[in-house]
């Protein structure tokens, strides 16, 4: 019997989800885009249907026949071990821990304070105009990037953020830096950075991964 295809729940500016797409679409996994629009006033992550796959109500959500995933790291993870080529983590410990740090650096202590809902909060309830939310934004990319920015120096090749090949801290690193290119973050100051992403962002993998060719893309 042939296995029912994986299904994608997501958006297509959620920098989590593109992580999804792109590692899927590096370890050539066919799977189904399940669209979930997030704006007002259609705010789908909020229904009925969505919270019955995922009581948080966030995306991305995988289905994988029976098994039904959340948290956009534990997918990736979840990936790697039913789907271990081309690999997304070095085999030595030490070497998988370096790169699990790269990762969590952006998708923990990055990206969860940029986060929409943490946006729409800062607007509405707090009361706080788009230039303040802006600055607020700015800051949190400014001081993840100026971190991380020291250690692909000395960890990457120039073309990746660890080593000489893609790996998780890879597939964090570009839907974060799309996402601070879209809030018109300055990243002149993070050249070994945005060296990584124009390599990266070549590959045919993250090119069909990006925002901009999903078939939900439109102007917010």
């Amino acid at each position: 019997m042939r296995a029912a295809v994986m299904k994608l729940y997501g958006y297509f500016r959620s920098s989590a989800t593109y992580r999804v797409r792109i590692a899927l679409n590096l370890k050539g996994i066919p799977w189904e885009a399940v669209l979930v629009d997030l704006r007002a006033p259609v705010s789908a992550q909020h229904t009925s249907e969505f919270r019955a796959l995922n009581p948080q109500g966030l995306i991305p959500v995988l289905v994988d026949g029976p098994h039904t995933l959340t948290q956009s790291l534990a997918i990736l993870e979840y990936l790697e071990e039913t789907h271990p080529q081309p690999p997304l983590l070095p085999q030595p410990p030490a070497a998988r821990a370096a790169v699990r740090a790269l990762a969590l650096a952006i998708a923990c202590d990055i990206h969860p304070l940029d986060n929409l809902r943490v946006l729409n909060y800062l607007r509405s309830p707090l009361g706080h105009d788009d230039a303040t939310v802006q600055t607020w934004y700015a800051h949190w990319i400014t001081l993840g990037f100026s971190a991380l920015e020291q250690e692909v120096r000395r960890l990457g090749d120039g073309r990746h953020l660890y080593g000489d090949s893609v790996t998780l801290a890879d597939v964090c690193l570009v839907p974060q830096m799309a996402n601070a290119r879209r809030y018109s973050c300055d990243i002149e100051p993070f050249p070994t950075l945005r060296a990584i992403c124009a390599h990266l962002e070549s590959l045919p993998a993250f090119a069909q991964a990006a925002p901009q060719v999903q078939p939900d893309a439109a102007p917010a």
